[in-house]
């Protein structure tokens, strides 16, 4: 071995710096591990609810961080806590406060407890909702448990590099990228590899050919099961294999080395990274013969199900006893013949665990004693305003009882404190004096403290909120002009590409062809492949893409072919865009607006309405439902000038009707969450959204031959639901209300429905049983007369609506059957 060595910033280093780093990295994997060991013991004896932790990959995780650089990204999963403390973004404490859940961000500044710990990520925002400078720091996406469901994000974050260095338009950013020589690095675990999300993502990023760098940690079991049951030929480098680069085809570098060589795994990874950064190569490292010491989590032990063979090859392959080998067997001779080493013997090395242990005992003092200390203090605010309500209760027992009940609680949860005052409470129903005030605002207080705590981010609350863009209306001409609503979109596309240069729309056929309804005609050839591209057929790593270029400064437009499609996106969605805000406590944010069309189209998988699973699952996302072009180009222009994450939803059979061209294009905004009032009427309110909406129009006035006369309100926006109170509003007017939907029964209907009545009060109006209208419990059969037989027809909401009015008043309205 050479006298110099090589770090992650390829300085040459004395050995007196080179064996520095090597006992620094020595003592951050023992730190880490310790961290573990500890942290097991803490779930057991219940002080933790759940631990999952990173022990038995420290080693690679250490090399990881060498060649990891600032405004990098990671996109990995709960065991990488040893990579978070290398780059110095992880302490010890802070690890236990995310095990104890403290609902502090700067105690727990992964997610302020609302992730289970080893969810690991950076802030991006600054208090204000603004971005720092991402360039000038490390960077971790935030964490999320679903198994691989890091990866379609990972896509993303490489794909913005490349974006960044080859897009002249937004090379001017320099907060989100230096010349595209950022690196997105990925870690999974080898089970997880079996997922979907990982191969779809995989062979997106061979194609797209950007900086992805995957560390797989290989420990041959994925909980209980081997990797025989896990993957072909039990090793996914060596089903990767026709995936490598060669002078014919472009594709992946692919590395194999073994988690406890530290030596090799420095170089690999410096390798690696080099690679990826400079061409933009997407690079597979295959990280084997790791061990999992504690086994995959706290919900039970390894011994169950490896034998006495295979745990006693972990014991002698241990990433840290492995090094720690190295350390003591490690001697240099120099040129004069001198010998040189890292530790002059094992007592050194046992002084460095021994102070590590000391380390992280402190730091679970430290963590517990600032998350316990809270709760304590309220346990005595608690008892001492129940000791001066029992000298003037006439239920004093009860209320003493509950306040030694508290007391006695060694280790008091909040849940445990603000339960016993609410029960207390009751004790004083019939009772007024000046302490039991004292007890209600405790509690009011204390839930409005813990709502702060526990419910806010979920969307913007920055002065950037979407929320905030107030309503311009569409200018037109003197001279009316008629155009296919397709033109508008087109129209209003090619203004907002104009407007903002970081703006990028992908998917499926989205490219060349302008998509299939030539909503993007001729947009590719105006601005290029980056802004406006197409995709393979993968809706999820689509919707990655999306995530992961939102997380680096652009605005991504994703497109998904079809709102049927978006089932196959919608975990990500799920678990990942929509919870983004909300888990990062507003320290991460992706402003990804999803672009798809539905609504009254034909046929079980071409049906286009499953909005109840939507609207139920992406909580955090914004759901739009514009009933026309005009409207739905409104809502993209409002989306970009606000940071929140958005799904249009247009209407497929709209495309072709004629609607009238703004001249201000690209400018005019529909505000979101703002109702609609189309037709204003006196005998019942109608309220529905998209293409029904217009089957809707054309009924009223059917209706107005029998002397009804209906007030229609377009819902527009599904979340958030008409924040300005209208519909009740209008209810006081008509005192009868009907929703209607193509979505299927219990649905989006169900969910207007009680966001009119229960939380507009509109009940108090009503002077008829509410009702609904949907489609039929079944799916949509396919044809003209499938849709005519499992959707609401124009004949089913004039007889709905019919059917109302006769209950209401028989000898107007004669019954039809």
């Amino acid at each position: 071995m050479l006298q110099e060595t090589q770090t992650k910033n390829n300085q040459k280093l004395s050995f007196e710096d080179f064996k520095t780093e090597v006992l620094n990295d020595y003592r951050i994997a023992k730190v880490s591990r310790e961290c573990s060991l500890l942290g097991r013991r803490e779930v057991l004896t219940g002080k933790a609810k759940f631990g999952i932790f990173g022990d038995g990959k420290e080693v690679p995780q250490l090399a990881m961080a060498k060649a990891f650089k600032q405004g990098d990204f990671r996109s990995g999963y709960y065991r990488d806590q040893t990579f978070m403390m290398a780059l110095g973004e992880l302490t010890a404490q802070q690890f236990f406060a995310g095990l104890y859940a403290h609902t502090s961000i700067e105690a727990d500044p992964m997610s302020a407890g609302r992730q289970m710990g080893g969810h690991f990520s950076t802030h991006s925002l600054n208090n204000d909702g603004t971005w720092k400078d991402l360039t000038k720091q490390y960077n971790s996406s935030s964490d999320i448990s679903p198994t691989a469901g890091q990866m379609p994000r990972l896509l993303g974050l490489a794909q913005a590099s490349k974006i960044y260095r080859n897009e002249k338009s937004v090379q001017h950013k320099s907060k989100f990228s230096n010349k595209g020589n950022e690196v997105a690095w990925g870690t999974i675990g080898n089970a997880s590899t079996s997922e979907g999300l990982f191969f779809e993502t995989i062979n997106a990023a061979g194609v797209l050919q950007v900086p992805m760098l995957m560390s797989v940690w290989d420990d041959e079991y994925g909980i209980s099961v081997h990797a025989k049951h896990q993957t072909t030929k039990e090793s996914i480098s060596e089903i990767l294999k026709g995936f490598q680069r060669d002078n014919e085809n472009e594709g992946y570098e692919i590395f194999v080395v073994n988690g406890w060589d530290y030596v090799q795994l420095i170089d690999t990874y410096n390798k690696a990274a080099k690679i990826a950064r400079e061409e933009h190569v997407p690079i597979l490292i295959h990280v084997k013969e790791l061990t999992q010491p504690q086994g995959h989590s706290t919900s039970g032990s390894h011994e169950r199900y490896k034998g006495k063979e295979r745990l006693n090859w972990e014991k002698d392959h241990d990433c840290i006893s492995k090094m720690r080998k190295w350390i003591l067997d490690f001697e240099l001779e120099t040129e004069n013949g001198e010998i040189l080493r890292f530790v002059d013997g094992e007592e050194d090395l046992i002084i460095l665990e021994k102070s590590a242990k000391k380390e992280v005992v402190n730091a679970k003092r430290n963590a517990w004693n600032s998350y316990i200390n809270e709760i304590k203090y309220q346990v005595t605010v608690v008892a001492d305003i129940l000791d001066k309500i029992a000298t003037k209760s006439k239920n004093s027992n009860f209320i003493l009882k509950n306040k030694k009940d508290l007391v006695a609680i060694i280790e008091p949860s909040k849940k445990d404190v603000l339960s016993t005052a609410r029960k207390s409470l009751r004790f004083l129903k019939d009772e007024k004096f000046a302490e039991k005030i004292l007890l209600q605002n405790f509690i009011k207080d204390c839930l409005k403290d813990e709502n702060e705590k526990y419910s806010t981010f979920l969307y913007s609350e920055s002065d950037l909120s979407a929320l905030n863009i107030v309503e311009k209306k569409p200018a037109y001409s003197k001279n009316k002009t008629l155009v296919d609503a397709r033109i508008i979109m087109r129209d209003n596309f090619d203004a907002i590409l104009k407007k903002y240069p970081e703006v990028v729309i992908f998917g499926e056929d989205a490219g060349f062809i302008g998509d299939v309804n030539q909503g993007l005609e001729g947009l590719q050839e105006k601005y290029g492949d980056i802004r406006i591209s197409d995709t393979g057929i993968r809706e999820a790593t689509i919707i990655g893409q999306g995530i992961g270029l939102a997380m680096r400064g652009l605005r991504p437009i994703a497109e998904i072919q079809y709102l049927d499609y978006l089932l196959y996106a919608l975990q990500i969605m799920s678990d990942d865009l929509a919870t983004l805000h909300y888990r990062t406590f507003g320290k991460q944010k992706a402003p990804l607006i999803i672009r798809t069309r539905g609504h009254r189209l034909e046929g079980i998988w071409h049906a286009g309405s499953p909005m109840a699973g939507i609207i139920n699952h992406v909580r955090g996302i914004h759901v739009l439902v514009p009933r026309n072009m005009t409207k739905a180009a409104g809502f993209y222009n409002t989306l970009l000038e606000g940071d929140d994450p958005a799904l249009v939803i247009e209407c497929l059979n709209g495309y072709r009707l004629k609607e009238e061209l703004p001249i201000n294009l690209g400018e005019y905004k529909t505000q979101i969450g703002v109702v609609e009032t189309v037709k204003e009427g006196t005998d019942l309110t109608v309220v529905s959204y998209g293409s029904t909406l217009r089957i809707v129009e054309e009924v009223a006035i059917e209706l107005q031959q029998v002397s009804i006369n209906i007030e229609i309100i377009d819902a527009q926006s599904l979340l958030p639901f008409d924040i300005n109170h209208d519909c009740v509003k209008s209810l006081e007017k008509t005192n009868k209300l009907l929703v209607i939907d193509e979505d299927l029964p219990g649905g989006a209907t169900a969910y207007i429905l009680q966001e009119i009545l229960e939380n507009q009060n509109g009940y108090m109006h009503l002077d008829s049983k509410p009702a609904t209208l949907t489609a039929k419990a079944h799916r949509t059969a396919y044809g003209t007369d499938g849709d005519y037989f499992s959707k609401p027809s124009a004949e089913d909401i004039f007889e709905k609506i019919y059917e109302i009015m006769h209950e209401a008043n028989p000898n107007k309205y004669k019954s039809l059957y």
